[in-house]
């Protein structure tokens, strides 16, 4: 055997991140304490060490690394050129005009980003830091989390976390077991039971580890946390023993200990390596509508500033050329100039033109953007409306990049059970050897009977009745603790007396439920003592050696526990759906149960089919070999243990059947209606069978009475499914009039996706509802992403509480998790966790159409008023011979955007409200009036460019016609000279801008006050400091006192006032007949009853968060 591990050692490598090894393995071998074989040409693998690294940056490579990703961003690089441009050329503006705003918007997000990353390196080094007992020489020793090495064994105790993934080798149990928590990993909170092989459990102390001859050979590295593939050999008097190792060895780094003193543990994957930092997700990547259309915006004003620089050359050469524009004596040509190359001279004017119209292009707007995104996504979490007092859970926001699209969804995909449904399971009904009972009292009563009619009696099961409760109260992986009291808070009649402080933990709610079921009609789980699962019949204690537990999988569906009897029977008890069970039944009442599965499935309730087998001793003894040699197989494990399983599983004895209820959610009707109100299609992706998605969904609305239900299910064939879809089309079409409700299946589905996407996607859009039952995890994801890739793209969202639903909710444009009791996997991984569906109501139609609203006005103000400021550059050059003299001074082509007008329309994309939020709520049509990006169209942004180019020749001709033909407009006769034209544009802009966006206003606050009339008032302070002092420090000060003799004339005054409402009488107009009748579309459903109050949102939620908010109860 020594040879054989040398020549694996020999073989195995590793694979680093970004180095490819020349060899590489599928497992590793890991030497317990170290303890490498004792010869000259072994070479020991190379492993990660334990540090954990969530950082982005380092010191060293900060400044390069975020100036690369920075500048991968359009607009910024855009800017990096233009800079480059007037650092190498003469340009008619300083560098400085943009070299500043492009270094503010570089730095504000270089500081942000690095902050983030300060963040992330001071929690890494908390944790890499962190003390840990390692065995060394025979004795703990304390050193770091980070210098714990694959191979080192360490010792963890109660309460702490586990510093790597360990190989779990003895506890201070005898029995080598211990219980886990793996509430950070996965949100489930119910205590796991985890064991140490027999061989190893016994070494309970440093020494006796110390001295253990053993190695634990494993697979690499991967992200699934429930998957663990390995062995472990022990050395022990020369001979050799080999045990496998599955997930209930392995202890996952982030878990926590839990009512056991203390444990030891092998480190087999460390840092970097383990299942954790393998699950770490990064920022979703996911791209709004609302961006995909400021980048082609983006794209259109470049073309009209290539146009413009490109227009603006070729009219400088052609007017030039005319001798009655020959130059003056002053400014005549060198010889050198006369003779330099025209095609030069050419590139270099179309670049001095490409600089100074080049503020067309909002520098600023992705950084307003961003700070709207991510401010505005505090107001989600503060919103009392979506917080569950119950749970104390409030709205989490995981991204913020996607507000805007939760105003645009077109199609919802929501899981059912844990999302539409409670995920809080009651025993309702069962049937056992085809009779039909109900729990009455705590007692098993067949249907029909009450309990009147039996009495008083002590309740007496029949054979077959008590063998159903005991399959039910064994098969499972429930734990027991018995600290707590009864979590249910009802008090159930105990027909056996037992204590009320047990409390049953599973990770899955139906197993709970039926456990407690058994309970409460006499048959109690009391737990697992050492290798004996123990229970009570009406008092009577009975113990089953657990011989082998055959785990779910979502291939069976189904789970099974092998067992010897006190009679030593070898029994196995297995339960799973209905499909996985009755086809491998022979005996019992295979034809009534199904009957009854399927009435139960009817009333909506979730259904398992209980079955049993008994072995003879040789059959259980080739049961054992099989199990052993799968269990122990380090290559292609799950296959062969498969094959395993489906060889014992396999000539059942049907017992009976269970019906547990699921019931719905508060208001998951009125949500789903008001969802289809606004134009929101709602489909349904469920894993359970057909009948019972069919009656949740009639019953919480997705379906109704009227709707014609069409099938698509238990298709055989490509052919077949193929015909199938074709009829439905037909169908569809025939009767248009009426809606249609459509039921597919798994099966079914994968036959449509072979080749059929198109006319299957064609029958769904047809339908009002869709019910997709049986789904696979990664079947839910394909229908998604066949939905959001049709020829529409429509925006889709999907919602669900689970880890199966991961897949789904990662691939749908916006991702909803439900804080539910499936863990905390579909929360971590969506871009918004709720805790309640019926809070989706609220964050599309209120947060969502205000957060689009907001957004979309924002966008197309900045190019508004960018057109407003270039264009005046622009006509300017027509009456300098197109000079490429600047009509704006320096200072304000720098501050334009920065100060003058950035703050009104951050603070109006904040707060603003076109409808109040309990309207838009209670009118869910409102919603269909922004659908399909219709604010963001190209014809809403063509009339808002065209406005801009309006107002912008109103400021500049109404500025020339004051000025004009030698007009003093100063007592003293005096002429305005150049700077006070260009001043006088720029101070009518400013205002007229900053009203427009007060116009467009609905929603004041006082601090769309301030920082409205702040802005102008700010402009004129600092117009008359910048002016009338000579700053030391400035090269040239050609604005010296200009604004100070503009302003001192009453004509200058008038002009402002008269051009300013010029531009905005259309929209004074507007805004009056708005007010007077209500004609806008969207205004005249907001109709408010006399005297109501109509106050801030924000206010509003300020308030009750500031009055009612408990910062206890949140965390």
């Amino acid at each position: 055997m020594e040879a054989e591990w040398e020549l694996s050692d020999c073989k195995l490598c590793y694979q680093f991140r970004g180095f490819d090894p020349p060899h590489q393995s599928d497992t590793r071998t890991v030497y317990i304490a170290n303890h490498f074989p004792q010869h000259g040409h072994y070479v020991p693998q190379r492993f990660a060490d334990n540090r954990i690294i969530s950082s982005k940056y380092t010191v060293w490579n900060f400044v390069p690394k975020n100036l690369f990703e920075q500048f991968r961003r359009i607009a910024n690089f855009y800017f990096l050129i233009i800079f480059l441009v007037q650092l190498m050329i003469d340009t008619p503006t300083s560098p400085v005009t943009s070299g500043l705003p492009l270094f503010f918007v570089i730095t504000v997000t270089a500081i942000k980003q690095g902050y983030e990353d300060w963040l992330r390196h001071k929690a890494d080094n908390e944790v890499n830091g962190a003390p840990v007992f390692v065995v060394r020489s025979g004795s703990l020793v304390q050193t770091r989390s980070k210098s714990i090495r694959v191979g080192d064994i360490v010792r963890v105790a109660k309460d702490e976390t586990f510093p790597a993934d360990l190989v779990l080798l003895s506890s201070d149990r005898i029995s080598g077991t211990c219980h886990i928590t793996t509430a950070s990993l996965d949100g489930e909170t119910n205590l796991k039971t985890h064991c140490a092989v027999p061989e190893t459990a016994v070494c309970q102390t440093a020494s006796k580890l110390e001295g253990l001859q053993a190695m634990v050979e494993c697979q690499q590295p991967e992200a699934d946390l429930y998957r663990f593939v390995g062995r472990l050999t022990v050395k022990q008097n020369e001979e050799e023993i080999v045990r496998p190792l599955g997930p209930e060895n392995l202890l996952l780094r982030g878990a926590r200990l839990k009512n056991t003193r203390e444990i030891f543990g092998v480190a087999v994957y460390t840092g970097m390596e383990t299942k954790m930092a393998l699950n770490y997700k990064s920022k979703s990547q996911k791209r709004s509508a609302v961006e995909k259309s400021m980048n082609t915006f983006l794209i259109i004003y470049l073309g009209i500033l290539l146009l413009e620089a490109t227009l603006s050359t070729i009219l400088k050469y052609a007017w030039q050329a005319n001798s009655q524009w020959d130059e003056p004596f002053y400014n005549r040509k060198t010889e050198q100039e006369k003779n330099s190359s025209q095609i030069l001279k050419f590139i270099s004017d179309f670049l001095a033109f490409l600089v100074l119209y080049n503020f067309i292009i909002p520098i600023s707007l992705y950084v307003t953007v961003e700070m709207q995104k991510f401010l505005g996504s505090f107001f989600i979490g503060w919103d009392l409306d979506l917080y569950h007092e119950e749970s104390n859970e409030k709205a989490q926001v995981n991204t913020s990049d996607l507000n805007e699209e939760l105003g645009q969804v077109e199609y919802v995909l929501t899981d059912k059970t844990g999302t539409l449904t409670e995920n809080e399971m009651q025993f309702r009904e069962c049937s056992i050897n085809g009779i039909k009972y109900q729990e009455i009292n705590g007692r098993l009563v067949p249907e029909g009977m009450t309990d009147d009619l039996l009495g008083e009696s002590s309740p007496h099961l029949s054979s077959e009745e008590e063998l159903f409760l005991k399959a039910v109260s064994l098969c499972h992986t429930v734990q027991i603790s018995y600290d707590q009291t009864d979590g249910l808070g009802k008090s159930f009649p105990q027909a056996n007396g037992s204590s009320p402080h047990m409390e049953y933990y599973a990770s899955s709610p139906d197993e709970k439920a039926l456990v407690e079921a058994t309970k409460r009609m006499g048959v109690t789980f009391t737990g697992i003592k050492g290798e004996n699962m123990e229970i009570k019949t009406f008092g009577r204690l009975e113990k089953y050696k657990l011989l082998h537990v055959l785990e779910f999988d979502a291939n069976r569906r189904r789970m099974s526990v092998l067992l010897q009897a006190p009679s030593g029977v070898k029994l196995l008890f297995t339960k799973g759906a209905e499909s996985s069970i009755l086809p491998y039944a022979i005996s019992g009442s295979i034809e009534k149960t199904k009957l009854h599965v399927d009435e139960f499935a009817m009333k909506g309730l979730r259904t398992l089919v209980v079955a049993c087998r008994r072995f003879s001793s040789e059959e259980y003894e080739e049961v054992d070999r099989r199990l052993h040699e799968a269990r122990t197989a380090l290559q292609h494990r799950d296959e062969r243990l498969a094959e395993a399983f489906d060889f014992i599983e396999r000539d059942l004895e049907l017992l009976g059947a269970t019906g547990v209820e699921d019931k719905l959610q508060e208001k998951v009707q009125e949500t789903i209606e008001a969802l289809c109100l606004a134009g929101i299609k709602v489909w349904v992706l469920t894993g359970d069978k057909q009948e019972t998605a069919v009656s949740v969904s009639l019953s919480c609305g997705h379906f109704h009475r009227t709707m014609n239900i069409l099938e698509l299910v238990q298709q055989k064939s490509d052919s077949e499914c193929t015909d199938q879809l074709r009829k439905l089309a037909r169908r569809i079409r025939e009767d248009h009039v009426i809606q249609h409700g459509l039921v597919v299946d798994g099966v079914s589905l994968s036959l449509a996706l072979r080749g059929q996407e198109k006319l299957f996607m064609e029958v769904c859009k047809s339908c009002t509802a869709v019910l997709c039952c049986r789904m696979a995890p990664l079947q839910k994801a394909k229908v998604v992403r066949l939905l959001k890739t049709s020829p529409e793209k429509p925006i889709t969202l999907a919602v669900g509480d689970g880890a199966n639903d991961v897949s789904m909710i990662q691939e749908a444009h916006v991702g909803i998790g439900i804080m539910g009791k499936e863990g905390r996997q579909a929360v971590g991984n969506s871009d918004y966790a709720i805790a309640r569906f019926k809070f989706l109501a609220k964050l599309l139609l209120v947060h969502g159409h205000c957060y689009y609203i907001r957004i979309a006005t924002l966008v197309q103000y900045f190019f508004y008023k960018n057109v407003c400021f270039i264009t005046p550059q622009f006509l300017y050059q027509f009456f300098c011979l197109f000079s490429q003299q600047t009509l704006y001074d320096s200072v304000y082509l720098t501050l334009y955007n920065i100060c003058f007008t950035s703050l009104p329309i951050l603070v109006y994309s904040l707060f603003e409200q076109l409808v109040q939020p309990h309207v838009l709520q209670s009118k869910p049509a409102l919603y269909r009036d922004i659908s399909k990006n219709s604010l963001l169209s190209m014809k809403t942004f063509l009339c808002w460019t065209l406005m801009g180019f309006g107002h912008a020749f109103f400021f500049f001709f109404g500025c020339y016609l004051l000025m004009h033909e030698d007009t003093s407009l100063m007592g003293n006769g005096q002429m305005f000279g150049n700077w006070t034209f260009g001043t006088l544009v720029f101070t009518v802009m400013v205002i007229t801008v900053t009203l427009k966006l007060a116009l467009e206003t609905h929603f004041w606050t006082w601090m769309n006050h301030f920082v409205t009339w702040g802005s102008i008032a700010f402009y004129f302070i600092f117009s008359f400091f910048y002016g009338g002092i000579l700053w030391p420090f400035l090269h040239t000060q050609d604005m010296y006192c200009v604004f100070v003799e503009l302003l001192s004339s009453g004509s200058v005054w008038f002009a402002i006032i008269v051009i300013v409402i010029s531009c905005l009488v259309p929209d004074i107009i507007k805004k009056l007949i708005e007010g007077d009748s209500g004609v806008s579309c969207v205004n005249s459903m907001c109709c408010f009853s006399e005297g109501e109050r109509q106050h801030s949102w924000l206010g509003q939620a300020m308030e009750r968060t500031l009055g009612r908010w408990d910062p206890t109860r949140i965390s």
